[in-house]
């Protein structure tokens, strides 16, 4: 079956989404179709509205609708700890955890030479800066446990520490509900490392 040029175009635009293939592509494209006109148009002023009205905070580089953002607005957060993430949803997924009440820069991205992403194309010229600026007593790293982004945590070490500020990396192990035996051995090994007194 021959798909209409319109049906066809969808689902091509939908395959340059990440984790999006051919057949699942057509799958939500038939949904798309399928659906009133009312989903269809909400749908696209939403994709509108996104591209539209958000952009980046001017201090922690965190997606916003207003300039600063709502968590750098905020007078309960603690100014002096500052949190570093690599990317947006790193921020979304420590907010939801509850667990962290100061402020954080989006770095939007790691350093990655084999992908040609080096310091210069991350907000790390931005965090040292704001460093300078802000009365900061603590930088948490909360780059992610891979090679990209421990090479990203140990370079930012470096810049930070000479500051005279404290740098922490948070803690990378075994999860609630896991087990030794399936964990893998550098799982173990942190988790071993990040021990702390009960």
């Amino acid at each position: 079956m021959a798909y209409t040029p319109a049906l066809q175009a969808l689902i091509q635009l939908l395959t340059r989404l990440p984790g999006i293939g051919e057949k699942s592509a057509a799958r939500l494209a038939f949904f798309i179709l399928r659906s009133d006109q009312a989903f269809a148009s909400e749908l696209g002023r939403a994709i509108e509205t996104l591209k539209t009205q958000t952009r980046y905070c001017s201090r922690c580089f965190a997606l916003t609708e207003s300039d600063p953002c709502s968590i750098c607005e905020d007078a309960r957060r603690d100014r002096s700890i500052v949190c570093v993430v690599e990317e947006p949803p790193d921020l979304v997924s420590i907010e939801r955890s509850h667990g962290f009440a100061g402020t954080y820069h989006v770095l939007h991205g790691s350093i990655s030479p084999l992908d040609g992403r080096g310091p210069e194309q991350l907000r790390i010229r931005e965090l040292i800066e704001r460093l300078g600026r802000e009365s900061v007593a603590e930088v948490v790293l909360a780059t992610n446990p891979t090679i990209e982004g421990e090479a990203t945590a140990v370079y930012l070490a470096r810049l930070i520490k000479p500051l005279g500020i404290r740098v922490s990396r948070i803690a990378h192990g075994i999860p609630v509900g896991g087990t030794l035996e399936y964990s893998d051995q550098v799982t173990v090994g942190r988790a071993i490392e990040g021990r702390r007194e009960m």
